[in-house]
C-alpha cells in the first residue's frame, strides 16, 4: 500500500525500522535535510513525516513551537525534558530514562561533547534552523560512534532545495499578563544548483523573563509574576558549501557558532545554601568537514573531519542583585574546550542481499580550566589542563535473508588514553594518576516484512560510556577524591517493536527492557588524613564509583490517522519505570522521569489557507529530591493545553498566533524550581 500523510500534515510514521535508514544518494535528495549530516536511526523512509518516532522535522518544530532542544526532543515517545534545579538550573532531556551522560549530542553526526563534565545545558540549542531532530532510541547504531550508552540525539542542518531556498520568520512571545517577554526569529537563504549548494542560516532567542502560573503562591524567595534570573539570550549562525559532482559523491565544509547567556533562577523555598550564579558566555564553534564517495562499483566511502570549541564562564555572586563578590563563595570560573578528530566508513556492497561497513573513529579533547577567588582574599588560579584521547573501530552487516526478513548485527571496541589531567589545590599543581580505559560493544536486529503494511522487530543491544574528568578527578569544592580508576558503565537493552497500516490509520508498538551494570555513584565513606606530626583526621567525603546496578523497562504506543482531507490527528504514549540500586543510600530514587508521558495533537484546515493546531501533552508524577539530598518525595503531574492558528496570507507569507500552557497549570518537574504559566506568541513567516 503507498498510503503517504500529507506533508503539510503532522504525522506519525508508523514504519518501524525496516533497517537502519541508510541515507539516500547524495544529490537525490529533496527533503530540505543535509543528508551527509543524518545517523543511522531504526527508522525506515517510506513516508517524509513532520513528526515521526525517532524524528522531529522542521515543519513540526514551527508548528508546535519548539524553539529549542529540550522542548523539542519531547515530541518523541519515550523523551521527556526537565530542569536540573540546583544553582544550575539547566534543561534536560531524557531519553527512556537515560540521561545527558549517557545520551550523546550530535550535530551533522558531529559529537558535541564537553570533556570536563558532559553537562550540556539543552536549552542552549536552538531549533529553528534545524532541518530535522535525530533520535535513536536504546538501540544505537556502533558505526556512529562511542558514548551511545542509551541512546543517540543527532542535530540535523538545513540543505537548499532549489535555486533560490529562502525563508525568514520571527515571533513576538508575552508573558501570563500579554506583557512582553521577547522573541525568537530565524533567517535562511540558499541556493542549489546541479553540481554544487550553499546554505546559511542565523537564528536567535531573546527572553527577557517568564512568568509563573497565577496560582503560585509567594515564597521567602519569589514573589508572583515574573520568573527572577529567568533572563536568556542565545543565538547560532551556520554556513556551509556542498559539492555535488554526480549523484553518488558529495563533499561539503560547514561551520556552526552559537552563543548564548543565562542567568539562572534560585529555589523558590530553601533559604539556606542558595548560590547565584551566572553565565555571561556560553559559546560553542564546529568546523567540518563531510564527504562520501563511491570508489568502486560495491563500495562508498563516508569521511568526517572536525575541529570544535567550547568556551564558558560561570560567575558567582554574592546576593539576587547580582553586582558584588565578596563572600567565600563568590567566584569567577572559565572553561576553554577544544576537540579535534574524525572518523572514516568504508560500505562494502559485496551482494545485493548484503551490506558490510567498517568504521574508525578518533577524538582528540583538551580542557583547561582556572578560576577566581575574591573572599578571603583576591586569588586567580593557573590555567589547569587535561587531555585525552578518543577511538573507535566498529563493524556492522546487514544482510537480507529472505525478501521479507532481514538481520543486522555490529560489534564495536572503545578505548581511551588519558594523557594529562592536573589540579591546582594549596598552591601548588598536581597530577592526577592517568589510567587508559576500554570497552566492546556489540548489538543485533532482526527485522520481518511479512506484507508492505506490516513490520516487525526484535533487536538487542549492549552499549557502555566512559565516565567524564569531572566523575573521575573532581573535589566537588572539598567534598570528593578522585577515582582514576573508575571504569565505563554498561547498559543491555532488548526490544520488540510492531507497526501496521489500516488504511488510514498507522499504529507503532514497541517494549524494551534495559539492565545497568557498573552505573557510576558517588559514594560517601570516611577519608582519613594525617599531618606532619603524626595528627590524623577523618573526612566525611564521597567518591565516584561503579556499584550501581539497576532495570530500566517501559512501552512505547503511537498512532496518527487522517480522518479527512482536512483533518488529521495523532499522538504517542510511553510507560517508563525505572528501578536503580545506590547501595550507598537505601533512601535513593531515579529522579527526573515521569512513568507515564503523552501527547496528542489535531490538525484541522477547514481552508486551505487556515490552519488550527490544538495539542495536549501531559505527565505523572515524577521522583526529585530536596536540596540537602536527604529526602526523596514525588513532585505532581500535570496536564498541559496548547494551541496554534495560522493563516496563509500569501503562498508565501503567513501569520500565527498562540499559546502554550493555555488553562496557567502551575507545575514543576524537580524540587523548587516551578515551570513557566500560561505564554502567548504572535509570528510571522515568509518563505519561498
Amino acid at each position: 500500500m503507498n498510503y503517504r500523510v500529507s506533508a503539510a500534515a503532522v504525522a506519525l510514521s508508523a514504519s518501524l525500522a525496516s533497517c537502519p535508514a541508510w541515507a539516500a544518494d547524495a544529490a537525490g535528495d529533496e527533503t530540505g535535510r543535509f543528508e551527509l549530516g543524518r545517523i543511522v536511526v531504526v527508522a525506515t523512509r517510506q513516508a517524509e513525516p513532520d513528526l515521526a518516532s525517532n524524528t522531529v522535522d522542521a515543519e513540526a518544530i514551527y508548528e508546535f513551537g519548539r524553539d529549542s532542544l529540550d522542548d523539542a526532543a519531547r515530541l518523541i515517545p519515550g523523551v521527556t525534558a526537565g530542569t536540573s534545579g540546583n544553582a544550575r538550573n539547566e534543561r534536560l532531556i531524557f531519553v527512556r530514562g537515560f540521561d545527558r551522560y549517557q545520551v550523546p549530542l550530535s550535530i551533522d553526526g558531529i559529537r558535541v561533547y564537553l570533556p570536563a563534565d558532559g553537562r550540556l545545558d539543552y536549552g542552549r540549542f536552538l531549533t529553528p534552523d534545524i532541518a530535522e531532530i535525530q533520535v535513536a532510541k536504546g538501540y544505537a547504531s556502533v558505526l556512529d560512534g562511542p558514548g551511545a550508552m542509551g541512546g543517540a540525539i543527532n542535530l540535523v542542518t538545513r540543505k537548499p532545495t532549489k535555486a533560490l531556498d529562502a525563508e525568514a520568520r520571527v515571533s513576538l512571545n508575552l508573558d501570563n499578563d500579554v506583557d512582553y517577554a521577547g522573541y525568537t526569529a530565524f533567517a535562511s537563504l540558499g541556493t542549489r544548483h546541479e553540481n554544487w549548494y550553499a546554505q546559511a542560516s542565523f537564528a536567535r532567542n531573546f527572553t527577557d523573563h517568564w512568568d509563573l502560573s497565577n496560582r503560585f503562591d509567594a515564597t521567602a524567595n519569589e514573589d508572583r509574576g515574573e520568573r527572577d534570573l529567568s533572563r536568556t539570550e542565545d543565538w547560532r549562525a551556520s554556513a556551509k558549501i556542498g559539492f555535488t559532482p554526480n549523484a553518488t559523491d558529495e563533499y561539503a565544509i560547514s561551520v556552526v557558532k552559537q552563543e548564548g547567556e543565562k542567568l539562572a533562577p534560585i529555589h523558590v523555598s530553601d533559604t539556606s545554601g542558595l548560590r547565584y550564579w551566572t553565565w555571561p558566555w556560553w559559546d560553542l564553534q564546529n568546523v567540518y568537514f563531510l564527504s562520501t564517495t563511491r570508489i568502486a562499483p560495491i563500495a562508498d566511502l563516508k569521511l568526517r573531519a572536525y575541529y570544535n570549541t567550547f568556551e564558558n564562564a560561570l560567575v558567582s555572586y554574592d546576593d539576587k542583585s547580582l553586582t558584588t563578590q565578596t563572600r567565600p563563595y563568590a567566584f569567577t570560573s572559565a572553561y576553554s574546550d577544544r576537540a579535534y578528530g574524525g572518523s572514516a566508513q568504508l560500505d562494502l556492497r559485496p551482494t545485493s542481499a548484503e551490506r558490510l561497513s567498517i568504521a574508525m573513529h578518533y577524538r582528540n579533547d583538551r580542557h583547561r580550566e582556572y578560576q577566581e577567588s575574591y573572599a578571603p582574599t583576591n586569588f586567580v588560579e593557573p590555567w589547569q589542563t587535561d587531555i585525552e584521547e578518543t577511538f573507535s573501530a566498529a563493524i556492522e552487516n546487514a544482510l537480507t535473508l529472505t525478501p521479507a526478513l532481514q538481520f543486522i548485527a555490529g560489534a564495536s571496541y572503545d578505548w581511551r588514553q588519558l594523557r594529562r589531567a592536573e589540579d591546582f589545590t594549596e598552591g601548588a599543581f598536581i597530577e592526577f594518576e592517568r589510567r587508559n580505559g576500554g570497552a566492546f560493544n556489540a548489538l543485533g536486529q532482526l527485522v520481518w516484512t511479512p506484507d508492505p503494511a506490516t513490520t516487525l522487530r526484535a533487536s538487542i543491544s549492549s552499549r557502555a560510556r566512559f565516565p567524564t574528568i569531572f566523575e573521575r578527578f573532581s573535589t566537588r569544592f572539598g567534598g570528593a577524591v578522585s577515582n582514576p580508576g573508575l571504569n565505563a558503565e554498561r547498559a543491555t537493552q532488548f526490544e520488540l517493536g510492531a507497526a501496521r497500516d489500516f488504511g488510514r490509520l498507522r499504529v507503532e508498538a514497541s517494549g524494551w527492557y534495559a539492565r545497568l551494570s557498573d552505573a557510576i555513584i558517588s559514594f560517601p565513606f570516611l577519608y582519613t588524613t594525617c599531618d606532619a606530626r603524626g595528627a590524623c583526621t577523618d573526612n566525611a567525603v564521597s567518591q565516584s564509583r561503579n556499584l550501581g546496578n539497576g532495570d530500566y523497562y517501559g512501552a512505547e504506543l503511537s498512532f496518527t490517522a487522517d480522518v479527512s482531507r482536512s483533518l488529521s490527528v495523532g499522538g504517542n504514549y510511553a510507560w517508563v519505570h525505572r528501578s536503580l540500586d545506590d547501595p550507598s543510600n537505601d533512601a535513593f530514587r531515579p529522579t527526573g522521569v515521569p512513568e507515564h508521558s503523552g501527547f496528542i495533537w489535531a490538525k484541522w484546515s477547514p481552508i486551505a489557507a487556515f490552519h488550527l493546531i490544538p495539542n495536549v501533552e501531559a505527565a505523572s508524577s515524577r521522583w526529585t529530591v530536596n536540596t540537602a539530598g536527604t529526602r526523596y518525595y514525588k513532585i505532581g503531574g500535570h496536564v498541559l493545553a496548547n494551541l496554534r492558528a495560522d493563516f496563509d496570507v500569501t503562498d508565501w507569507v503567513t501569520f500565527g498566533i498562540g499559546g502554550r500552557n493555555l488553562f496557567d497549570a502551575n507545575y514543576a518537574t524537580v524540587d523548587g524550581y516551578p515551570e513557566p504559566g500560561r505564554t502567548l506568541f504572535f509570528s510571522l513567516r515568509v518563505k519561498t
